[in-house]
């Protein structure tokens, strides 16, 4: 009773830990097992037992027999089915070539070096290294996302490092699975025609159990034959159930079938996918806590020095050092990526939770079934996952910076809100070179976005997704421009830290302008208009126009205009570089306004004859 809510209580800790200090959770739920576990065992405990001993060893003990590895099974088919999920097809055909390329090119580079390289360096069989590869081609979002949530990058960077994580995922599970059946069949014989008899029909049953009962349940939903408050648990005994039935027909061949369900499902498209995702994305936290710890507890000190040597090093080196920037630089060659982005690319691959997950699975199935050199798996890969996570974890900011991807002023703007007037300013600020994301809970708007070639995404703010979306690290402006003042300043006390580092703009509100209170220090635009004002006049002028300045006394009087006339909101200031600079109603003062600066507003033509310019004064002065 005590080891088992210890565990979880642990485990939720050190979830927590990681969230406060920002870095992948699977760094301290290992080390906190390997803790309670062998170094306790080791160093800690007068008779020498761990503090949790996760398999009964006739003293003590979680997990009698072969519980431990049911549990395990169990839990990695359901973070599995999660990681199925979230592969979407037609994202792969999104994404462009680049990383479509790092997922299998790259792939096949991890695939084929890091076994060629286990097995000369470790002398293990070749099954053994080439099922060690395929475990560590995983990066996972949920190592990349922490490491580099506050590293301001070019957008073209972090969308390669964040959708690599996410489509290799699943594929690289896939692989994993896949090797380790062939390797099933075989137990560690030679693979005779009755072994790849056994291999095709896990592959069979796996692909047609999983495909069949994707469909199966994405009908029983969608007719909503189980009541909605049913809805996710059901979901869970369905993946349970194939898991469990698909390895009764095949052995070995349920791991296969939920990953393929996971996929199915995910690319149906149905309403409840988001719903269910969610609930299995809480789950799997669970579930991962849980895991990791009694995985890594279940290490005893002899596994791990087998790799405390040199060999463990210089595998590392090969795999992080000489490996990854072979595929890195196999997959973007020809593309638009510098020098120094590839590298930086090439330095970031850290291996995840899927990895440590299936590896430890997958040793403790082998070595029951008496696999040779199967003692290997769970050590070598927890050693390239620890050794990744902390080196990118401690290095990658500083290699950012080395190599010069490093972005010194955060230039992008994110827009809570996407109506037709953050529509008509966001093509404004993409079409001046500035990166522009929108964000709306209202899918129509988005998709309005999208069709004017936007960046734009459908967001609940009161969700902290937002804030792990690695493709906003460049963001250094926001600006709140939703219909509803509570939204607006909501969005700027959450969101300001992270994406309003340069400036946190909103629009005011109708009673702050009715009330003629002090104008708000995050207050947009003008100190007259809110955001019924910005409607109706975008209604009725639909485009942004640009005046040419002559110097400051000449933006003061267009500015003293605009303030009298209803149809004319002043915007930014476009200097001679074409740089953008935000209008704030707080500080409509602008320095060193000199010809060749713009006037960017919201509205009709100005009236020429009654803006004097430089050339004009002069001519009536003649």
């Amino acid at each position: 009773m005590l080891e088992l809510g210890g565990i979880i209580i642990l485990g939720i800790l050190a979830q927590w830990v990681a969230w406060k200090f920002k870095i992948p959770a699977i760094l301290p739920l290992i080390l906190i097992g390997l803790l309670v576990g062998p170094i306790a065992a080791e160093f800690l405990s007068e008779d020498g037992t761990k503090w949790i001993e996760p398999i009964w060893n006739g003293k003590e003990g979680l997990f009698p027999g072969k519980s431990l590895f049911y549990f395990v099974s169990l839990s990695i088919s359901i973070i599995l089915f999660e990681g199925g999920l979230t592969l979407r097809i037609n994202e792969i055909k999104n994404v462009g070539p680049i990383i479509t390329k790092l997922i299998t090119l790259g792939s096949l580079v991890t695939f084929f070096g890091a076994a060629i390289a286990a097995h000369f360096v470790f002398n293990l069989s070749w099954e053994i290294s080439y099922l060690f590869s395929a475990l560590i081609i995983v990066t996972g979002p949920t190592v990349i996302t922490p490491i580099l949530r506050n590293i301001p990058l070019k957008k073209d960077i972090s969308a390669v490092l964040k959708w690599e994580g996410i489509l290799i995922d699943p594929i690289g599970a896939l692989v994993a699975v896949l090797v380790f059946e062939f390797i099933s069949v075989g137990a560690g014989g030679e693979f005779t025609k009755t072994a790849l008899i056994e291999f095709g029909k896990i592959v069979l049953f796996g692909f047609t159990f999983g495909f069949t009962f994707a469909h199966a349940l994405n009908f029983i939903i969608n007719k909503k034959l189980v009541p909605h408050y049913l809805l996710n648990v059901f979901a869970l005994a369905a993946v349970l159930g194939v898991f469990v039935l698909s390895d009764v027909f095949a052995h070995e061949s349920g791991l296969l079938a939920v990953v393929v369900m996971g996929m199915v499902l995910g690319n149906s498209n149905s309403s409840y996918l988001k719903e269910l995702l969610y609930f299995k994305e809480s789950l799997s936290v669970l579930l991962i806590s849980i895991l990791f710890i009694l995985l890594a507890a279940n290490i005893n000190m002899e596994e791990l020095l087998l790799v405390f040597n040199w060999k463990a090093v210089t595998l590392f080196a090969l795999v992080v050092f000489i490996i990854r920037p072979i595929g890195v630089f196999l997959s973007t060659h020809g593309s638009k990526l510098k020098l120094n982005e590839k590298l930086f690319i090439s330095w970031v691959g850290p291996r995840g939770i899927v990895a440590a997950g299936i590896a430890s699975l997958f040793g403790l199935t082998l070595a029951d079934k008496g696999v040779p050199d199967a003692k290997y798996i769970t050590p070598l890969v927890f050693m390239i996952v620890l050794g990744t996570v902390l080196l990118n974890a401690t290095t990658a900011r500083l290699f950012a910076k080395l190599v010069g991807v490093f972005l010194k002023k955060s230039g992008g703007i994110l827009i809570v809100g996407a109506s037709k007037v953050s529509r008509l300013l966001g093509h404004y600020l993409e079409t001046n070179g500035r990166h522009v994301v929108l964000i709306d809970s209202n899918e129509t708007n988005i998709k309005k976005a999208k069709e004017l070639g936007l960046e734009a995404l459908t967001t609940n703010i009161y969700s902290d997704t937002l804030l792990d979306n690695i493709e906003l690290s460049d963001v250094g402006y926001l600006m709140a421009l939703t219909g509803s003042p509570d939204i607006n300043t909501y969005a700027i006390n959450k969101f300001s830290k992270q994406f309003g580092e340069n400036g946190s703009f909103r629009l005011v509100t109708s009673q702050e302008i009715m009330e003629g209170t002090d104008t708000p220090k995050e207050g947009l635009f003008s100190h007259k208009d809110d955001f019924n004002s910005l409607m109706e006049l975008t209604r009725k002028h639909p485009s942004i126009q640009e005046i040419d300045l002559e110097d400051k006394a000449h933006y003061n009087k267009l500015i003293k205009i605009s303030n009298a006339d209803e149809d004319i909101i002043p915007l930014f200031v476009k200097d001679d570089e074409g740089e953008l600079h935000i209008i704030s109603s707080y500080n409509l003062d602008f320095e060193n306004i000199k010809k060749g600066y713009q006037l960017v507003y919201l509205g009709k033509p100005f009236d020429v004859e009654k803006v004097p310019t430089a050339e004009t004064k002069a001519s009536k002065e003649e």
